[in-house]
């Protein structure tokens, strides 16, 4: 049996940006999926996905060694959804074959389960998890399976192999990746709220795109407030720094942040996490923070040391 771990993730800077060569702040999380991998003696790969709750919620069969896909089940009532992410699977799948010939070419076959640590809507990576898992099963570089299958700065990925923070400057297949000391004093005064429901980031980044103004420069600015935040021992700072960086984006994507449409009234400042519009928030607050969020219907808040690695 092989096992292969690896961690969510969190955008704190650079989101959008990073596409464009910004250099981004993004921790790992605490949460994550793992992927085990158990032979069998008949040729086939039996696919098997379960919740953190430890239900089964996907599963299929292919055919080896041509990763021809026989079954697919999605338990839910959504029509169709099965045959949509079997088909995404075996796509993932045959780039791995592509860039590692000797990929999944045993005679006999394989039982694979994945298991994720958190709730699949938080946005923490279940995606770049499993694609990182893939690579390392597979031996190829993760990056170049993303660049092969989605699009992406590949953040999420590097942030699946480190476990620390990090600074991330996207660079194609290679991109350049440095472990920052990121650990705020006052990082009980930090917390990540969840808005109860999860963003499409393909959405998000269509909107970027259409923005017709000088990037480099926004770029060049958010690289200057990157290294303010890493370098800031102050709470009142780095609120400050978090508010101008919500400026930047905002007056890019043509979007009012978070805290002007939902939280006007919080008495601590609040930033959006990567794609604009849902997953987690990072807010700064005090013992009051849960009880405000909590009145505004958003029931998950975790504080900085629960969540990040």
């Amino acid at each position: 049996m092989n096992r292969f771990y690896s961690n969510g993730k969190l955008l704190i800077t650079g989101e959008y940006l990073v596409l464009d060569g910004a250099k981004a702040l993004a921790v790992p999380t605490k949460f994550g999926q793992d992927l085990i991998v158990e032979p069998l003696q008949e040729p086939v790969l039996i696919w098997e996905s379960y919740t953190v709750e430890g239900n089964e919620w996907f599963s299929a069969e292919f055919d080896l060694p041509k990763i021809r896909l026989k079954t697919a089940t999605f338990f839910s009532d959504t029509e169709g959804k099965g045959e949509m992410i079997a088909e995404t699977l075996q796509g993932f799948l045959k780039v791995c074959k592509e860039l590692n010939p000797e990929f999944l070419t045993e005679a006999n076959g394989f039982l694979v389960k994945t298991n994720l640590t958190f709730p699949q809507d938080w946005g923490l990576g279940s995606s770049s998890t499993l694609l990182n898992n893939l690579a390392e099963w597979a031996k190829v570089n993760p990056f170049e399976l993303l660049e092969k299958s989605f699009s992406g700065s590949g953040y999420d990925l590097a942030c699946a192999k480190h476990n620390q923070p990090i600074l991330f400057q996207k660079n194609g297949i290679n991109p350049i990746v440095e472990e920052v000391d990121f650990k705020p004093e006052f990082s009980e005064e930090l917390f990540f709220v969840y808005l109860n429901q999860k963003q499409n980031s393909r959405s998000g980044i269509k909107r970027y795109r259409e923005f017709k103004g000088n990037i480099s420069a926004y770029v060049q600015e958010i690289d200057v407030l990157t290294k303010e935040l890493l370098e800031t021992n102050s709470i009142k700072d780095f609120e400050k720094i978090i508010k101008e960086h919500e400026a930047i984006i905002s007056r890019i994507i043509d979007n009012r942040p978070i805290q002007d449409i939902v939280f006007k009234d919080y008495f601590g400042q609040v930033k959006s996490l990567g794609a604009w519009g849902g997953d987690f928030v990072l807010a700064t607050g005090n013992e009051n923070s849960k009880k405000y969020f909590t009145e505004k219907g958003f029931s998950v808040i975790l504080p900085y040391k629960e969540m990040v690695l």
